[in-house]
């Protein structure tokens, strides 16, 4: 036989001679038992999350749209079937009616007496509180935090009969002084907060800043008070819209239209106008009511998202 005529076969690989692919060609994808790749599964896992997120952000924004759709219709338009998201026409004047319908501008400026003294003052004497609690050294310490939370389990309206009793025995009542000085000395909820926040910087920094002759005023300046300002800025707005949004406190003190909060006046709003069917200026004066809280909400939102970060981080 002719060497043209032979036939050769490659030789067999050994398994010492193959090379180590872990069962797989050459070439081919990574996964196991033809699932998908660990990548795919956390890009399908996003595209998931995002139109949750999405449809819940639609839902939240929806009421808000609405009001302020409504707040350019005319009167006959809120009655419109089908419902018109954009209005025709837009009635801006229903925003220039607001202020000669009604005291809307003494109850804003009332308001933010109330939210910007409370909060603000109330906010530094909670975390000086906070502070005390977490890091000096006092008798029965521990005691007065309990009976400090103890508080929390007392619903307010067992003490709103004592309280405005007190109040109208020393002249406060139509007055701001009952929904500001209270709130002065501290919020229980920030308080705890903030321990619980100051509770996991080290009671190193305190003692070497005690030795080297710092006051207990000059750490908190120093050294507490910017390590808590993410926590102190979440705390801050969300007593801030609590403090926006009373209506009980302020309806059972105050009777002038010269003293009532904003949430007051769009409650006489809706008394008088919602009669007329006049839905657009009540709307319109909602919608108003509600740009402070969102212009803290924006210039803070920064610290919030922190706070959520180094408390994710801490817990």
């Amino acid at each position: 036989m002719s060497a043209q005529n032979v036939i050769t076969t490659p030789p067999l690989e050994s398994a010492e001679t193959r090379p180590a692919t872990g069962g797989r060609r050459p070439g081919s994808r990574p996964g196991r038992n033809g699932q998908p790749s660990a990548k795919a599964g956390l890009k399908l896992g996003n595209v998931i999350t995002t139109l949750i997120l999405s449809v819940g952000a639609v839902i939240m924004i929806a009421p808000l749209a609405w009001t302020f759709s409504t707040s350019l219709k005319t009167k006959d338009g809120v009655f419109e079937l089908p419902p018109q998201w954009i209005p025709d026409p837009f009635v801006w004047e229903n925003y220039a009616r607001i202020w000669t319908a009604g005291p809307l501008l003494t109850g804003i400026q009332n308001s933010l007496i109330v939210a910007c003294s409370v909060t603000i003052v109330g906010s530094l004497t909670s975390a000086l509180a906070a502070f005390a609690f977490a890091k000096m050294r006092m008798p029965f310490k521990n005691v007065l935090f309990l009976g400090l939370l103890s508080g929390l389990m007392i619903p307010f309206p067992t003490l709103m009969i004592p309280q405005f009793t007190i109040f109208a025995s020393i002249g406060w009542v139509d007055t701001l002084l009952p929904l500001i000085v209270p709130g002065l000395f501290g919020n229980i909820i920030m308080i705890f907060f903030l321990r619980q926040f100051l509770n996991s910087i080290p009671d190193s920094i305190v003692e070497a800043a005690r030795i080297d002759g710092a006051s207990y005023l000059q750490i908190f300046w120093t050294l507490i008070l910017p390590a808590i300002r993410p926590a102190l800025a979440a705390q801050f707005i969300l007593w801030f819209m609590a403090m926006w949004n009373d209506y009980l406190a302020p309806i059972i003190y105050l009777n002038s239209p010269g003293t009532q909060t904003l949430q007051l006046v769009i409650a006489n709003f809706n008394a008088q106008y919602a009669i007329q069917t006049d839905y657009p200026l009540i709307m319109a004066a909602s919608f108003v009511a509600l740009l402070p809280v969102l212009i803290v909400f924006v210039v803070f939102q920064r610290q919030i998202i922190e706070s959520i970060a180094l408390s994710g981080s801490k817990g």
